[in-house]
């Protein structure tokens, strides 16, 4: 009898120490996730939802002017408030699309001239 209580004691000591092993390790495990997601951003699709709702395109020239009557030419991304990241990179963040890339030459209607 002693011996099954010292098989069982041992059972659960194994059982808490290894779930104390993985609550340490989630932290760590949101990091890598997190750096993951930083490391491969997704560049955003003409489809998407929101996309569509803003009239966002990749290529300001095939804006369609007569549904989108406040679009002016040599309005895109690259020259617009919302845009995040370095002047020059094909793909940026976007304050509009979290976690997505517009493409530099894009354009929607939320378009707002970049202070110079």
């Amino acid at each position: 009898m002693s011996d099954l209580k010292d098989k069982h004691a041992l059972d659960r000591r194994s059982v808490l120490k290894g779930a104390l092993a993985g609550l340490a390790a989630l932290p760590g495990i949101a990091v890598m996730e997190r750096a993951a997601a930083q490391a491969a951003p997704v560049h955003l699709d003409e489809n998407d939802a929101t996309a569509k709702a803003l009239g966002y395109v990749h290529d300001a020239k095939k804006v369609d002017a007569a549904k989108n009557p406040t679009y002016k030419a040599g309005q895109h991304c690259g020259n617009c408030l919302q845009v995040q990241g370095k002047d020059g990179d094909a793909w940026r963040g976007c304050n509009l699309f979290p976690g997505k890339q517009v493409n530099n030459d894009g354009w929607c209607r939320v378009w707002v001239q970049k202070p110079a």
